[in-house]
């Protein structure tokens, strides 16, 4: 059989809220990938899941591993399992695409992408916002020299998520499952889209982290900070989540020869000789049910996903690739935790 028109033999890992975007790609991807189970410690959603999609339930990932068939598996589980899922599968050979962050911490996220390198097995990072028309027209415009040196960046993250978003779950807002607030779990995305634009190295970093609104949970819900990377761009970024709803992020860069306003949603790139370029949400964007700032992305990185799977086409996002990412996420928790 061609290996173009094989099938992968999928499961899926963690039947929370985020589920959704990957079940739904699933569904829309049927001619790639066939769902044979799915997994979650607590019976009644894995249950749910299993009876919704025709599939079998399991309650613990590594009995699904060590008795499925599988070809790959999604990792769709709190922060701090995201590792320990992903070594138990590379270890079986089965290939990996994980929710973002990578890990709570940098050094076994640097262990699973060694190890993944190692076995020769796939292992990809969920980062769904790079594949937003906005984000892709900005990289390419900075790619192409036309907008020449970026000089400065700037992030805003303006978000809501109140002491009853935290006492909601059982691992979020705490530093040992989360990894932090809203740093690692919301501006993780606005944070991403600029190191990947900038693409350099980072020279250095200062930052502060304050817990302002929450009396719940104890990690930052505000931070703020300055990266100098070594191509000379200075990159200021502030986020908290106390504000009164989700505002959509702002990122701006000034350039040699313009100015770059863009979010998920929007990009408007100002050339100094007037011209303006314009990148909008794509019209085809198919609104699954999930929350609105996870995107509508999750479908194209996990068709890529698929295509590496089957050797059509290298893979995007490796965990290679989010580890500079996850880097800078947890230098600047090093950093911020210094004064917190």
């Amino acid at each position: 059989m061609d290996r173009s028109s094989k099938k992968l033999r999928v499961a899926l890992v963690g039947c929370g809220r985020v589920s959704i975007m990957h079940f739904a790609a699933m569904e829309s991807l049927s001619d790639m990938c066939t769902l044979v189970a799915v997994c979650d410690n607590k019976p009644d959603r894995a249950d749910a899941c299993a009876k919704k999609y025709g599939v079998k339930a399991y309650y613990n990932y590594e009995e699904m591993m060590d008795k499925e068939v599988l070809d790959a598996v999604h990792v769709v589980l709190p922060h701090y399992l995201h590792v320990p899922c992903a070594e138990y599968a590379i270890n079986r050979g089965i290939k990996v695409l994980c929710e973002k962050p990578m890990s709570v911490d940098y050094e076994s996220a640097e262990r699973a992408t060694k190890l993944a390198k190692e076995k020769g097995v796939l292992y990809g990072i969920i980062s769904q916002c790079r594949y937003n028309n906005s984000a892709k027209l900005v990289k390419k415009t900075i790619s192409s020299g036309e907008l020449g040196k970026i000089i400065s960046v700037r992030s805003t993250l303006t978000w809501s998520r109140d002491d009853n978003y935290y006492k909601s779950s059982d691992w979020k807002g705490t530093w040992d499952k989360e990894g932090g607030g809203v740093v690692i779990d919301q501006a993780i995305h606005s944070i991403d889209l600029v190191h990947w634009i900038v693409d350099s190295e980072v020279e250095t970093l200062t930052c502060s982290m304050a817990n302002r609104g929450h009396s719940y949970v104890k990690v930052e819900d505000t931070a703020e900070g300055l990266i100098t990377y070594k191509n000379g761009v200075k990159y200021a970024f502030y986020c908290m989540n106390n504000y009164g709803c989700d505002e959509p992020i702002e990122i701006r860069m000034y350039c040699e020869n313009g100015k770059v306003i863009f979010g998920y949603d929007d990009a408007y790139i100002y050339f100094n000789d007037g011209r303006v370029l314009e990148a909008h949400q794509a019209e085809d964007a198919v609104d699954v049910g999930g929350k609105d700032y996870w995107g509508f992305q999750h479908e194209k990185q996990i068709k890529q996903f698929y295509n590496s799977c089957l050797g059509i086409e290298d893979l995007d996002i490796s965990a290679e690739e989010a580890l500079k990412t996850h880097k800078l996420v947890c230098d600047i928790y090093k950093k911020g935790k210094e004064n917190f």
